[in-house]
């Protein structure tokens, strides 16, 4: 998807004359330091998402403060929302919605029942279940955005993540293809660690 595409879908989602708002969006997602968390993981998420306001305006801002030095990514980029979209008056309602979408994916753990936050979840992991080599080069471009952590630190703590998310029941909850695709992520995750170790 390019700039304008990318653009038709904000305008579809966002306030009325928010387009500067966009275009910062897409600056951020364009930062040199990301490798895996760039405008094709915007793209890709929305892909999935859909045209559900409160979901797509999430995916925009799910990691649009990304710093892999930093560990609170999730809140910043929550609060960066609750901020720019409510000076674009995006509705208070909305914008504590979309907020709470944001923080969701710290966890990706949405409550039963909440479709929003399941499909915004869906759509994060949904890279999990690529093909193994398009797999391989996300977890290679996530190694990138962390080169500044040593080799054991990283194994380490990239196998506690895939490990918690091998422990989850079930990695999808709403996607059409959550069958295939949970087969597909449980293998390329298992590879994964089992390449860490």
């Amino acid at each position: 998807m390019d700039d304008a595409a990318l653009l038709d879908r904000w305008r579809g989602a966002a306030p009325p004359g928010a387009d500067r708002l966009g275009r910062d969006l897409l600056e951020r997602w364009r930062e040199p330091h990301r490798h895996y968390h760039t405008v094709e993981h915007l793209a890709a998420m929305l892909a999935i998402v859909g045209e559900r306001p409160a979901v797509e305006l999430a995916a925009w801002f799910h990691d649009a403060v990304y710093d892999p030095r930093a560990g609170d990514n999730e809140e910043a980029s929550a609060a960066l929302a609750e901020r720019e979209l409510g000076a674009a008056g995006a509705p208070p309602a909305q914008v504590a919605e979309v907020a709470r979408l944001v923080r969701l994916t710290a966890t990706h753990d949405p409550a039963p029942g909440d479709r929003g936050g399941a499909l915004l979840c869906d759509a994060d992991l949904a890279i999990l279940a690529a093909d193994p080599a398009r797999y391989d080069a996300y977890a290679a471009a996530v190694r990138q955005e962390y080169a500044h952590v040593p080799e054991d630190a990283f194994r380490a703590g990239r196998a506690a993540v895939l490990r918690r998310l091998l422990d989850r029941d079930a990695l999808y909850l709403t996607v059409p293809e959550r069958a295939r695709w949970e087969a597909a992520a449980r293998a390329n995750v298992a590879r994964e660690l089992s390449a860490l170790a």
